[in-house]
């Protein structure tokens, strides 16, 4: 590394030196451009804003007020396949440039809440690879050895955030180019589930698997850039609506036992990189001693459909893409990328209908492996090649790559790849969390719980990265529930949770702080607990844990007295549960003698 700077550019450490006075985003600016040319054999900027470009920016910023603009002077890069206003868009290939009237729509989002874009960043051509070399602008060198990839395709965007040229920045992915590059540089990359982030502005590689991706120190950074990149466009037909569980405010410090799929020894693949193996497995040592259980899957159906986005008929989307100008000047095309991109003229819509019909079958699959876990974790790439080797076997090493990335979008899933390790060859090595679709801020409350196990720098740099602390957290997409009567497994009215999607959890015991009544009524016949510290008792209960969606009609359903409160388990815990109103218990029989339901209709039953 030349010249590492000691200037923690995280959010949350600029911001502060704003609001002390000890810096202003016009000095921040001033510093990037001195050490980007410091950088400039790297590869890094396909247009670099010169001073005039920056200051209509600078002047828009107003004075420093945060609720407004949340990312008030934050410096950010852009790849070069996403629009900036007034700048050209080259798609890493200057016969397709063109110059942009209007700024993409997650850039203009993030220009609103006060980020300033440093420029844009070289890529793999038109993003079709994941090394950073397929460029006529030259291959992207790694933050940490030039003589090593970068990953890409969102090279640029990811070597500038390591060697502190901007806070945050912008990629995109369809196979792993929102990851790899941030395996190899020491950053968060998140890949956001498909649609949570708009494409209008973006030059498409596969339009209908793409998504913009974000790289940044830590979790919390990337959180609050996900924050304001994020929202629904009429204008992109992919785009989603995001639920009120995968939202900002559900980021936070995930807490309590992890359950974390790994793949089986037997399907790992490092490619005869025994420095990442070590790293892979040094981090799993570390996970299995942090209140993680790693349990084991098999990856052979992720694998297959990894395979069908470049050996299958999906790479018709990227002829697509590029169709005019592989017609009229196929010489412009980067020679690997043309060999890639070319043959996606010749699938048959045979051939496209047979693969979405495997697709479809192995995504049932991958998905059911993932019902009882929180995430799964893989290796985010099994080894980082040099330059030399890359450009010797360009197809195979780009291959070996995407080993744990290509199945992503094609089974709609979202993912955070997170730093762990610096490698015993001095590179980064960091792992994959991967969860169904949007479960972006569940795995990014993971990834900061990960990510802070270890004693890592903020990229490239000085400087450790260090995160301000999110509030403690558990799963927001479900709620634990319990229930203590008709709704336990097996009785009456259990089909309320298990029709809408609940799952038994636990069978523990309450607080020995409850009476519990049999209460007047029925059939269903109910209990009712009351809360009574000086003469209660331990009382037998499940949990549940039910999807949040479904938890308001459920509540909803609950007739009078009983209704949901805080139920104190055994263990201190204070779970949503069954509680019952004082005046409930009038002509009611106390069962708390017999210490839970089971046993009261085990004795009613009696002759």
């Amino acid at each position: 590394m030349k010249n590492p700077i000691t200037q923690d550019m995280s959010i949350a450490s600029l911001q502060q030196a704003y609001a002390d006075g000890r810096l202003s985003p016009r000095q921040v600016l001033a510093d990037i451009q001195v050490r980007a040319d410091q950088y400039s054999d790297r590869n890094i900027w396909i247009h670099r804003l010169e001073e005039v470009e920056l200051e209509p920016f600078l002047q828009g910023l107003g004075p420093m007020d945060l609720a407004a603009k949340p990312l008030w002077g934050i410096p950010f890069a852009i790849k070069d396949n996403i629009d900036l206003a007034g700048i050209p868009t080259t798609a890493g290939c200057p016969e397709f440039a063109y110059t942009a009237s209007r700024s993409a729509v997650v850039v203009q989002q993030l220009i609103d809440a006060g980020a300033i874009p440093v420029g844009k960043t070289n890529l793999d051509q038109f993003a079709t690879g994941l090394n950073g070399t397929r460029s006529p602008f030259g291959p992207c060198k790694n933050a940490f050895d030039p003589d090593y990839v970068s990953g890409g395709s969102s090279a640029g965007s990811a070597v500038s955030v390591a060697l502190g040229l901007a806070s945050f920045s912008l990629g995109t992915d369809t196979a792993g180019s929102g990851r790899v590059p941030a395996c190899f540089n020491n950053l968060i990359g998140v890949k956001p589930t498909r649609g949570l982030l708009s494409s209008t502005g973006l030059v498409p590689a596969c339009k209908s698997l793409d998504c913009i991706t974000i790289f940044a120190y830590n979790s919390d950074d990337a959180n609050r850039v996900l924050a304001q990149a994020e929202g629904y466009d009429i204008r992109d037909g992919y785009s989603r609506k995001n639920p009120f569980y995968n939202q900002r405010r559900q980021f936070g410090l995930r807490r309590g036992k992890l359950t974390i799929g790994i793949i089986p020894e037997n399907q790992l693949q490092f490619f005869g990189d025994s420095a990442y193996q070590r790293a892979y497995a040094d981090t799993l040592d570390v996970l299995r001693r942090s209140d993680i259980d790693l349990q084991e899957i098999d990856y052979a159906p992720f694998d297959e459909a990894a395979k069908l986005l470049y050996e299958g008929p999906w790479v018709t989307e990227r002829y697509l893409a590029i169709e005019s100008l592989l017609r009229s000047q196929p010489e412009a095309v980067f020679p690997v990328v043309r060999d890639i991109i070319a043959p996606g003229s010749e699938p048959k819509a045979t051939q496209l209908f047979t693969a979405q019909y495997r697709l479809a079958e192995l995504k049932h699959i991958c998905d059911r492996q993932l019902e009882p876990l929180d995430c799964l974790l893989t290796p985010t790439a099994g080894r980082c090649f040099t330059i030399e080797s890359m450009l010797d076997e360009p197809i195979l090493h780009n291959s070996q790559l995407g080993y744990y990335t290509n199945f992503m979008n094609l089974l709609d899933m979202a993912s955070v790849a997170v730093p762990t390790q610096i490698a015993g060859n001095g590179l980064p090595f960091g792992v994959t969390l991967v969860g169904p679709t949007l479960s972006d801020r569940a795995l990014l409350s993971m990834a900061a719980r990960i990510h802070g196990l270890f004693n890592l720098p903020a990229g490239a740099l000085s400087v450790a990265a260090t995160q301000t602390t999110p509030d403690l957290i558990d799963d927001t997409a479900f709620i634990d529930v319990v229930v203590c009567g008709a709704h336990l497994q097996g009785l009456p009215l259990n089909w309320q949770l298990s029709e809408r999607g609940g799952q038994l959890v636990e069978v523990t015991q309450t607080a020995p702080i409850y009476r519990m009544y049999a209460l007047a009524g029925g059939p269903p016949f109910r209990p009712g607990l009351i809360v009574d510290e000086a003469q209660g008792a331990a009382i037998d209960v499940e949990v549940w844990r039910l999807p949040t969606s479904e938890f308001g009609s459920f509540v909803n359903g609950i007739p009078a007295p009983l209704g949901m409160g805080k139920v104190k388990l055994a263990c201190g815990r204070f779970v949503s549960g069954f509680i019952c109103e004082p005046y409930g218990i009038t002509g009611a029989e106390e069962i708390t003698q017999l210490g839970g339901w089971r046993a009261y209709l085990k004795q009613r039953s009696k002759p």
